[in-house]
């Protein structure tokens, strides 16, 4: 597919498909006339980049990380500096007190709405 559809796909502007391959996190096939062309596998991949980026990680990082994304992990352990290895369980440890807070803010919302629904009158309860 052309950057364009990839982009219509995922919500991600050309722009910023073109900055994730600059970044060496998408490398998509040339066509014979230059341009890109994106396997279908890649919408998959930039939604991943985009949670890694939501997460906080930055793009070096992300790409140190995208290859445990595979199935199966493709990952080769570089030496990594204990730095990134602080780095990355610092960001771990920041995902799992979000987890730990969407699932108790889901829990709020879904008790609510168990509340509501059982007041609502049987025809319009979901």
């Amino acid at each position: 597919m052309r950057i364009g559809e990839l982009s219509r796909r995922t919500g991600t502007p050309a722009r910023l498909l073109r900055y994730y391959e600059e970044q060496g996190l998408l490398t998509p096939a040339r066509r014979d006339n230059g341009y890109r062309d994106y396997a279908e596998h890649l919408v998959d991949r930039v939604q991943q980049i985009r949670g890694l980026l939501d997460a906080g990680l930055p793009t070096r990082v992300i790409r140190e990380v995208l290859p445990c994304t595979d199935n199966p992990c493709t990952i080769t352990v570089s030496d990594a500096s204990e730095e990134l290895i602080a780095l990355l369980a610092a960001e771990r440890d920041r995902m799992d007190a979000r987890i730990a807070c969407l699932a108790r803010n889901r829990d709020a919302v879904a008790a609510y709405l168990r509340k509501v629904q059982d007041n609502l009158s049987p025809d319009r309860r979901r």
